[in-house]
């Protein structure tokens, strides 16, 4: 059996360069741990390097790429992991997140992760793509195996679940005044 050509080291090599940024950000937000992101990066590109005759040219071998990290996160997740400590991980990253308002309230802020907390995990994601990795529904698609337009449908239901659920009085979190939607931009939309 003979080891790879010059070509196809050039190849992954490239693909790696062109990637790895983009793919560790994606599995810090998701991994429990730094040390999970990093041992789940490498074996995602453990697995590019396998088949790397079936790994997509361009812009489809980074969507080829995250849906191999997805499933790495999904087959390695434990159950260990609970919904509160998700949920706090997320209000983390909201704090800090790009597309907030800038003028939110810690109250906003926390009727958001409310709303978002209170999403089923898959609609979550789906979410988290659209905002936080700035795919498009045709890019999501590609990573999740299914149609832009099952996507797209998607997007549109749990944006106006999320937008019900802070317009909403009574949805507000334990302790949470009741208050205007925040503005949210890219990936989720205005809101208000």
């Amino acid at each position: 059996m003979s080891g790879p050509t010059n070509k196809e080291r050039a190849d992954f090599e490239q693909l790696f360069r062109a990637t790895r940024a983009d793919l560790l950000t994606y599995l810090l937000r998701r991994a429990p741990t730094v040390e999970d992101a990093a041992d789940l990066l490498s074996e995602t590109y453990l697995i590019a390097w396998r088949r790397l005759e079936v790994v997509p040219h361009g812009e489809e071998a980074r969507l080829w790429l995250y849906g191999v990290a997805r499933n790495l996160l999904l087959k390695n997740a434990g159950r260990s992991r609970s919904r509160a400590q998700l949920t706090h991980r997320l209000a983390n990253e909201l704090r800090s997140a790009h597309w907030a308002s800038p003028t939110a309230s810690e109250e906003q802020a926390a009727k958001l992760r409310y709303a978002l907390s209170r999403l089923r995990e898959k609609d979550r994601e789906l979410l988290m793509l659209a905002a936080w990795e700035d795919l498009t529904p045709t890019q999501i698609a590609t990573v999740l195996g299914t149609s832009a337009n099952v996507v797209r449908v998607r997007l549109h239901r749990i944006r106006a679940r999320v937008r019900a659920s802070l317009a909403s009085d009574t949805d507000a979190e334990p302790g949470c005044k009741a208050m205007g939607a925040p503005g949210i931009e890219p990936g989720l939309g205005r809101l208000h």
